[in-house]
């Protein structure tokens, strides 16, 4: 039986955690990866769970939260007509079989080197979102045939490497190729869907070092993170919106790049054990 002042000190941390990604979510339109799989990898550790296979578990329960948040947010922008169904379609089967390579690999390597990955990849995210602009091109309309074939997967294997949903590769892939960047947001979200179902089917099957998992983890999937993020999600991310509404966005956005960069220094800083 886990030690019940432990688990209270985890359900307060996951308390904030929630917050604070439901209030970004809709403050800046962002998934709650990129958020949570850092704050979810300093909670553990910072309760004692410090394993080789740490970083595999921040990115399953990232990754089974995205699936509530997604549906959510795609039959949202559904209803506006805002989803454009036929690049999802057509690109969907690409990014589920790179979702799936993505957990094969992920559950082979050491936490370390998933840290090292999520730095990388969370300073050039973090680079796009406060320097990137709107009205940037590099062609008119999506890529197709062997360039889709290559690409499609390579969003689903990235995405799981960082725990993420579509946003922070689709919507820049998206608006790159001349998509509206409304349509792309509310696109993203389906890559999300199609993305997390899978990765988190497959993480349900990894097996991991029993002592080093918290407690009431399946596979490598926290259940308690899973249902206290999606809550305190579905609850603050309204004020995120009602926040957003009230100031200029832009600023906020260049911000949370900084904080993001410093985030992924962080990690790699760790990763390289400084």
């Amino acid at each position: 039986m886990p030690d019940p002042t432990l688990l209270l000190m985890m359900l307060a941390l996951l308390i904030v955690i929630g917050a604070l990604a439901g209030v970004l979510a809709g403050l800046l339109g962002l998934g709650g990866g990129i958020v949570l799989v850092p704050a979810f990898f300093y909670a553990f550790q910072t309760l004692g769970y410090d394993s080789p296979q740490m970083m595999q578990i921040c990115l399953a329960t990232s990754l089974s939260t995205i699936i509530v948040t997604s549906v959510r947010s795609v039959l949202s922008h559904n209803k506006k007509g805002a989803v454009d169904w036929q690049i999802l379609r057509t690109w969907a089967p690409g990014i589920m079989a790179g979702a799936v390579l993505g957990v094969m690999v992920a559950s082979s390597l050491r936490s370390t080197t998933l840290q090292m990955l999520f730095g990388c990849l969370g300073i050039v995210i973090g680079l796009y979102l406060g320097f990137g602009r709107a009205e940037w091109r590099i062609a008119e309309a999506m890529p197709k045939g062997f360039r889709r074939a290559v690409m499609s997967p390579a969003v689903g294997f990235l995405s799981v490497l960082m725990g993420i949903g579509g946003g922070s590769f689709g919507v820049p892939l998206m608006s790159l190729h001349g998509v509206a960047i409304h349509r792309a947001v509310a696109t993203a979200a389906g890559f999300g869907v199609t993305i997390a179902v899978p990765a988190v089917i497959a993480f349900l099957t990894v097996s991991l070092e029993p002592s080093a998992r918290p407690p009431f983890t399946i596979g490598a999937v926290n259940l308690p993170a899973f249902g206290v993020v999606i809550a305190m999600t579905l609850l603050t991310a309204p004020l995120g919106v009602k926040i957003a509404h009230a100031m200029d966005p832009k600023p906020l956005k260049r911000i949370f790049a900084v904080f993001l960069i410093l985030v992924a220094l962080n990690m790699l800083r760790k990763a390289l054990g400084q």
